[in-house]
């Protein structure tokens, strides 16, 4: 993907305030620390498109990007960091569950992991959640660069297990540090989102 734009368009927290342009839509959902913002910064080649953090939870609405004024790229508030309060959570959850459940644009979820660790209760629940509702997904793991190649082979494994994901195409390592998996998350961006005879969307 040539990257020839890339803006922030708006925040959200209903469906009235979603933009109406139309475009495809990409969402990226994630633990609160799992470097969702770095990851999307190194998607489009800026580095302060996405707001990075020490702090996590800070991503408290739904931000849209818009790539190329065609695609939507949709950072999604982190979920499972304990110091958020329990009112803030219970905001976020139907307020994500909306966009995922009703919004048509939606082609894609990328559910972004940590490769350095198991896949946290609430990894599981997103994915078996996206799964029952038949949501396209797209599992990423993050922070490859922390690892050793024999470490990261390992921990691919075990997460491929434990999410169950069965075909090959069903996980791509990254590092936003390194640019590791960049080209191949965009290549299945675009295969879901780029009208032709070899869109997923023509399947």
């Amino acid at each position: 993907m040539i990257i020839r734009s890339a803006e922030f368009v708006t925040s959200a927290v209903r469906a009235e305030q979603y933009p109406t342009t139309g475009f495809p839509e990409v969402a990226f959902v994630g633990r609160s620390n799992v470097g969702k913002s770095s990851l999307l910064n190194k998607l489009v080649n800026r580095r302060q498109l996405a707001r990075t953090s020490g702090h996590p939870g800070k991503t408290q609405l739904i931000n849209f990007f818009s790539i190329n004024e065609s695609l939507h790229l949709v950072d999604l508030p982190g979920y499972g960091y304990a110091r958020v309060s329990k009112q803030q959570q219970a905001t976020w959850g139907p307020m994500v569950e909306t966009y995922l459940q009703r919004r048509s644009q939606l082609r894609l979820v990328v559910q972004l992991i940590d490769l350095r660790h198991e896949p946290s209760r609430e990894d599981k629940q997103m994915n078996e959640w996206l799964r029952h509702f038949g949501v396209p997904l797209l599992v990423v793991t993050t922070k490859a660069d922390k690892l050793s190649r024999t470490e990261r082979d390992k921990q691919e494994r075990m997460i491929r297990r434990e999410l169950q994901l069965s075909a090959p195409e069903a996980l791509i390592v990254t590092s936003a540090g390194k640019g590791t998996g960049i080209e191949d998350v965009w290549n299945v961006i675009e295969s879901y989102t780029v009208p032709g005879p070899e869109s997923a969307l023509l399947k």
